[in-house]
């Protein structure tokens, strides 16, 4: 089954003081086009997640966000040095008592102000336990991405049998006109050389061009040719994904021997019926271009 480059995926972490969420968006593209928004904590693992996503999505603009929400009460406060403040205060009184200088009359807003006194929190680190939890998360995403490309895909299958089935069948109606285009041609000559020349001519001549022109008019091949490409596109859905850009290739066959029959048809209904398969095809095409 073919799959769409059109997707949606995502999952959630949750762990003991936070929530882990993971969303992935991708769009069609002519290479695996990856961007990466990974919350600071986890900027160690990107190479990971983008092998990853390398592997599992291989074609698209993917778009990869991982952010982080702590869980109310989770963030810690700002640790404060007790036994500094104490250290501060005793040494203050000390030289206020020495020196006559007035006490300060906020202590507390006095201390705080001093080097040191408020800590740093500790830097976090990435536990294998988190990672693992958030690894799991990581993958139900790609896993709901790659569902809802399938399930694109599947649509897309759908709508390529209906166009490659509108195709064939109007070229079986291109057959009727074929041998009747053959006598108005010569009709039209005939008239064309007995109303402007008004000359006797020779009919076995005339017969030989006659020959000759509707040869190169012969649109024979052309129609086994697109056939030929009908069943082929139709086989290459049927091979499985990542078969977009060979699907382009086979529209791209397919729209220059419907141009083919166009020029050679010389005649008002096989042009109309060929209208109709450009305007089938160029829908086929739109829509491979989403195909991974």
């Amino acid at each position: 089954m073919i799959q769409s480059m059109t997707g949606y995926g995502k999952a959630t972490a949750d762990l003991p003081d936070k929530k882990v969420y993971i969303e992935i968006k991708s769009l069609n593209s002519k290479a695996l086009d990856l961007s990466a928004r990974i919350a600071p904590l986890y900027r160690e693992k990107e190479m990971e997640i983008r092998s990853a996503l390398s592997r599992d999505l291989e074609r698209g603009k993917v778009d990869f966000t991982l952010w982080i929400e702590k869980k109310e009460g989770a963030e810690p406060a700002t640790p404060i040095d007790r036994h500094l403040v104490e250290s501060y205060y005793n040494r203050i009184r000390e030289i206020s008592q020495a020196t006559g200088i007035p006490e300060p009359a906020d202590w507390f807003a006095t201390l705080l102000r001093l080097p040191d006194v408020l800590g740093k929190n500790e830097v976090q680190e990435l536990s294998d336990e988190e990672w693992a939890c958030t690894r799991q998360a990581i993958r139900q995403a790609i896993d709901a991405l790659v569902g809802f490309r399938r399930q694109e895909g599947s649509a897309l299958e759908k709508k390529f049998r209906e166009k490659i089935q509108n195709i064939a069948r109007l070229l079986q109606e291109v057959e009727p006109y074929e041998h009747e285009r053959v006598s108005k041609i010569k009709d039209r000559i005939t008239e064309a050389l007995e109303k402007t020349l008004e000359v006797d001519y020779d009919k076995n001549r005339l017969e030989q061009e006659l020959i000759f022109y509707i040869e190169k008019l012969d649109i024979n091949e052309e129609k086994q040719r697109l056939a030929n490409h009908l069943h082929y596109f139709v086989e290459t859905l049927e091979n499985g994904h990542g078969q977009g850009k060979k699907l382009g290739f086979i529209a791209q066959e397919m729209g220059r021997e419907i141009n083919t029959l166009g020029s050679k048809s010389n005649h008002a209904e096989m042009q109309r019926i060929v209208v109709r398969m450009k305007d089938e095809l160029e829908q086929i095409k739109e829509q491979v271009l989403n195909v991974m």
